[in-house]
């Protein structure tokens, strides 16, 4: 799709709708314009034939529809003179008016006829077969676009993105417009996804004071949510307030009354925590009591290993041909003694054979055992792994509808658990609170719990340091795997991983074996070496090909980020051809054959199996597929058999992956990796950071860049610092 340069504003009557999503309001119509048909796209929620539309946008071809304005800000004027009328209520626009309804109230009402809708409706009983509930009905869906409409007029007068309009009326039925200006803070947060500077400048225009209780309270709200995507499960009173004071330009006194009024109120929860007067918002301080305390009690729980533990692990480890050396050997004891035990250990350690132990001793103890990871390629290669079937923590959960709150909730809790008597998760390290506090409220009472993975990786992406906070607390039975096994110890990959996590920077010029480093010190020969190797060198010379092989980044942006190197992959890997879909969007084209990414949790996308019967709804941030076609509108995503179709107000949720951020990469193993090393913020170019990547390669790992920044990812074992107080809860003494 290319851009097409014309004027960028039209006016014009809508001729008729080609599609509508009523979910968020993304419409593709006709326009005529003085008599030319023009194909308009975008956000226009409840938009019907017969309305006259001021459009400003930005003109692109589509590869199917030709040219077409996709619509940036939209003005609605109600249809004017008879014929306006007419054509818009004969459209069906207004439910229960039809053609010869709309020809009845044209003759009765003439061109007062919208007035008499919106503000007399009990008069259209005088049109014959119109009952008094008919009309009121009829009033009431008219009102309902006119506020859709002046919620839109207003959107547009502040610069807002007009994909609100549907979710605020959702949220706010026909109050919606007066909500918003009574609280323009609500925009602020998770469900509509506004910036706290639009919020507040809209705040401001609608008379809010600068010093007003209302604009504290939100800032000081913002500042906690925000710094959960910094992985703090609560900030220190101290720094909320200052960071608040900073963004509000207002004094600590005024923000320390705020902060006591929220507290009264129940929004934020404030406690001492190790020392620190921590901040809460009430859901994370659930979450890490409630994980504490359940730990707590699942650890003080005896459980009476089966009779002749010692004969039944040895039958074990003849069936499947192995001796466990005594570290391995003592984690499968204790997950027949304990309910809960953490599994530790890094690259060659066992960890699998451990697993496979732990999974075919509670098979030989009548254990009915789910397998989960947080991703779902983790998911893949632990159910490869132990040769059985694994599956998400979101879907081992389920998602479900709360029709009381609006919201996406687990289907599993405690009123309905899991129907398991194990659950054994792998790549712990990336669970957050929140998803363990949804696991264990699952569990039931008598349930066993293994947690696995390996805490020198990097922490999840939620708030909190989960896995590493159950290990430093000592209180969760744990076994941590250290010795490296000869066979694993072979591998380049895995030496290179253990040294460089203990702070060793590997031989970068003995290139042999499965780790190798070539030398580029600067981004262009960075790329153009990454372009080469995915293109001809790995799949001519080892037979790895394109499709096994993944490249990572520290950064998104910089001369050698996954922007500019999903840029060159693509047009390497897979160029324009005339017949091959494509679909811009934003900065991006995707095109069929693209490697993409699903980049947030969607609880409700559908899912079909290819060339199955099975479906279901659900796709996560970090599940990685392939552009199977692009078919008009729609784009058709191919997940590792799992068949999914965007519609294009849903493209913001798929980025490319030829190219991955390290941090993406979390849980995830390839064939072949190869890591660009040049330049990155200082805590991006960090040891953890570099350690994760290495161990993301099963075969290969090949690092192209500067050999000055690999060492100084090396030597820089900073960590961003997250409060959390689950370490601390674990460790009270009852």
């Amino acid at each position: 799709m290319e851009e097409y340069q014309k004027d960028n504003q039209v006016e014009g009557t809508v001729s008729s709708i080609i599609y509508q999503n009523e979910e968020n309001g993304y419409t593709i119509l006709r326009l005529d314009v003085k008599g030319e048909e023009m194909t308009v796209v975008g956000p226009m929620p409840g938009v019907s034939p017969g309305e006259y539309l001021a459009v400003k946008g930005r003109w692109v071809r589509h590869a199917t529809y030709g040219v077409q304005l996709r619509a940036e800000t939209v003005e609605r004027r109600l249809p004017q003179g008879l014929k306006e009328i007419y054509h818009y209520l004969a459209s069906g626009a207004v439910k229960g008016v039809g053609k010869a309804t709309a020809r009845l109230l044209i003759e009765e009402f003439g061109e007062d006829t919208l007035t008499v809708l919106e503000e007399h409706p009990e008069q259209l009983t005088r049109i014959r077969g119109i009952s008094p509930k008919r009309a009121r009905q009829i009033g009431d869906t008219f009102r309902q676009q006119m506020g859709m409409r002046l919620l839109m007029e207003f959107l547009t007068a502040h610069q807002l993105p007009l994909e609100l309009a549907v979710p605020l009326r959702r949220a706010y039925g026909d109050v919606a417009l007066e909500v918003l200006k009574a609280n323009p803070y609500l925009l602020v947060g998770e469900e509509f996804g506004v910036e706290f500077s639009q919020a507040d400048a809209l705040a401001l225009d609608q008379g809010v004071g600068a010093e007003d209780p209302q604009r504290l309270e939100a800032g000081l709200l913002f500042e906690l949510a925000h710094n959960l995507n910094n992985g703090h499960t609560f900030l220190p009173r101290r720094k909320l307030v200052e960071a608040t004071g900073v963004l509000l330009e207002v004094s600590g006194e005024l923000l320390e009354e705020s902060l006591e009024a929220l507290e009264r109120r129940g929004e934020v929860e404030c406690q001492t925590v190790a020392g620190q007067e921590a901040v809460y918002l009430p859901a994370l301080f659930e979450a890490e009591t409630f994980i504490a305390q359940r730990m707590r009690e699942m650890c003080q729980s005896e459980l009476t290993p089966p009779r002749g533990l010692d004969k039944l692990i040895d039958q074990i480890q003849r069936r499947q041909h192995i001796t466990y050396a005594p570290q391995q050997r003592q984690a499968v004891e204790l997950a027949a003694q304990c309910q809960v035990m953490l599994l530790t250990g890094g690259p060659g350690t066992g960890k699998t054979t451990c697993l496979r132990g732990v999974l075919a001793l509670f098979d030989a103890m009548g254990l009915e055992t789910a397998l989960a990871a947080p991703t779902g390629r983790a998911a893949k290669r632990l159910g490869e792994l132990c040769s059985t079937e694994a599956s998400t923590i979101h879907r081992l959960l389920e998602t479900g509808f709360d029709p009381h709150t609006g919201r996406l909730v687990f289907t599993h809790d405690a009123y309905d658990p899991l129907p398991v008597d194990a659950v054994i998760v792998d790549e712990t390290s990336m669970v957050d609170v929140p998803l363990m506090a949804a696991l264990l409220t699952a569990l039931r009472g008598d349930c066993r719990l293994v947690l696995v993975g390996d805490p020198d990786q990097l922490p999840s992406v939620g708030p909190g340091n989960l896995f590493a906070d159950l290990i430093r607390s000592k209180v969760v039975p744990t076994v941590r795997l250290t010795e490296i096994f000869r066979q694993a110890a072979q591998s380049a990959i895995v030496r290179n991983a253990h040294m460089v996590n203990h702070g060793q920077l590997p031989n970068l010029r003995q290139n042999t074996g499965d780790f190798f480093f070539l030398a580029r010190r600067e981004g262009k020969g960075v790329v153009d070496t990454i372009v080469d190797l995915c293109r001809r060198r790995l799949p001519e010379r080892l037979g790895i090909p394109a499709d096994q092989i993944q490249v990572l980044s520290p950064t998104r942006r910089r001369g050698t980020g996954t922007r500019a190197l999903n840029q060159a992959l693509q047009q390497a890997l897979n160029p324009p051809l005339e017949g091959k879909g494509e679909r811009r969007f934003g900065d991006w084209v995707f095109r069929a054959g693209d490697r993409v990414m699903q980049v947030k949790n969607n609880y409700d996308i559908l899912w079909r199996e290819e060339g199955g019967t099975r479906s279901g709804m659900g796709m996560f941030n970090g599940d990685i597929g392939d552009i199977r076609s692009i078919d008009g509108e729609i784009i058709t995503v191919d997940f590792d058999g799992k068949i999914v179709e965007y519609s294009p107000d849903m493209l913001g949720e798929l980025e490319p992956a030829f190219a991955v951020t390290v941090h993406k990469a979390q849980g995830s193993e390839y064939r072949a990796v190869i890591l660009a090393a040049l330049d990155g913020g200082p805590m991006l170019m960090s040891r953890g950071v570099l350690y994760t990547a290495i161990t993301r390669a099963r075969e290969l790992f090949i690092i192209v860049g500067d050999d000055q920044a690999v060492a100084s990812m090396v030597a820089n074992n900073r960590q961003t610092r997250r409060y959390s107080g689950l370490r601390a809860r674990l460790a009270e003494e009852e």
